[in-house]
């Protein structure tokens, strides 16, 4: 089983193609296929930036089902109460 890539190696991988793609100096065909390679790993960033998404806003829902703005506390930061 292929193990799926992280958001950071798909991006990473789509600014490699686009560092290629800038450059201009390959094949027509070459181009093509890196482009579709490119829209596939686009819409996989997408996907998982969706996803990113939803689980913070079902995070965030209040009791009610509303979404509650609320600060983003830094990692060891107390709050006062």
């Amino acid at each position: 089983m292929k193990k799926e890539k992280s958001f950071e190696e798909v991006l990473r991988e789509l600014e490699e193609i686009v560092n290629r793609l800038e450059q201009g100096d390959l094949p027509l065909e070459e181009s093509l296929q890196l482009f579709e390679q490119g829209v596939r790993l686009s819409r996989s960033c997408h996907t998982k930036l969706d996803e990113a998404q939803k689980r913070l806003e079902i995070l965030l829902k209040d009791e009610e089902g509303m979404m509650t703005a609320r600060p983003f506390d830094q990692p060891g930061e107390v709050e006062d109460d």
